[in-house]
């Protein structure tokens, strides 16, 4: 009865709709929970993308048992983005936590990464095919070597962002991998973004869980909503055009992003 009496529904519903659109679209919940959490319902930012990182732990670790079963996880491209992620990731929580000791001003800047790194997801979302075409025409064949060190310079931006903002796995991560490994199928890129995801996301969120920037009551509000959120969404996704869906959620992520900048 405790457990029940803690769930908030104005909190339950936001979690579904942001799963149905994370079903629909594929992008990331951080990229639209976060900044629905600071905006409308008022939440210290830090707060905000601490739990929305182990919300998306939870979440993406039902993706990744979908993708492994279905064979499209490439787990050599997930340790090299853990092996530049995990330890980014690391040494960006310990430098949050000491610079949060030492001026108190972490939210500011956890406020201000939050709205570039949604502009930046809107940019990649709503350009990435011109993005792909830009670096398939100048780049051409990389070395193994090469595209080795760039995946994990990735998971080490990655990392940080992440950390700071809880957003840029998705849209950002993929757009770069499809960069770095043409030759692969779009649809296992995809699964080992989620895959990576997964620690990168469960890492931070203890991190920031250590630092106090947790909310469990507010975190299971947002699971009971989003999980049938998120299979309604992907049920449905076949039937309204991608066309449709991208423009409206790039330029709603620019907008917002705007707003947490300026």
């Amino acid at each position: 009865m405790s457990i029940l009496a803690s769930i908030n529904p104005l909190y339950s519903v936001s979690g579904f709709l942001v799963g149905a659109l994370v079903g629909l679209t594929g992008v990331g919940g951080g990229s639209l929970m976060t900044p629905l959490l600071v905006l409308v319902f008022g939440i210290h930012a830090t707060t905000a993308v601490g739990t929305d990182l182990l919300y998306a732990a939870a979440t993406k670790t039902v993706g990744t048992a979908v993708h492994g079963a279905s064979g499209t996880v490439d787990w050599g491209i997930v340790g090299r983005l853990a092996a530049g992620s995990v330890p980014a990731t690391i040494l960006t929580l310990l430098l949050l936590s000491r610079f949060e000791k030492a001026t108190g001003a972490s939210n500011h800047v956890i406020t201000v990464v939050l709205g570039v790194a949604l502009i930046a997801t809107a940019v990649a979302i709503l350009f990435r095919r011109i993005i792909l075409d830009f670096f398939k025409t100048r780049v051409g064949e990389m070395s193994p070597r090469r595209t080795t060190i760039l995946t994990m310079v990735l998971g080490a931006v990655l990392g940080i962002l992440v950390s700071l903002s809880s957003v840029g796995a998705g849209a950002i991560g993929v757009t770069v991998l499809l960069i770095l490994y043409p030759n692969l199928p779009a649809g296992k890129l995809v699964g080992s973004d989620i895959a990576h995801a997964v620690p990168l996301t469960l890492i931070a969120g203890i991190g920031h869980w250590l630092i106090g920037s947790v909310d469990l009551h507010l975190l299971l509000s947002l699971l009971v909503g989003s999980i049938p959120g998120i299979i309604i969404g992907s049920l449905i996704a076949s039937h309204i055009p991608d066309r449709v869906l991208r423009p409206i959620l790039a330029s709603t992520l620019a907008l917002v992003g705007g707003k947490l900048v300026f």
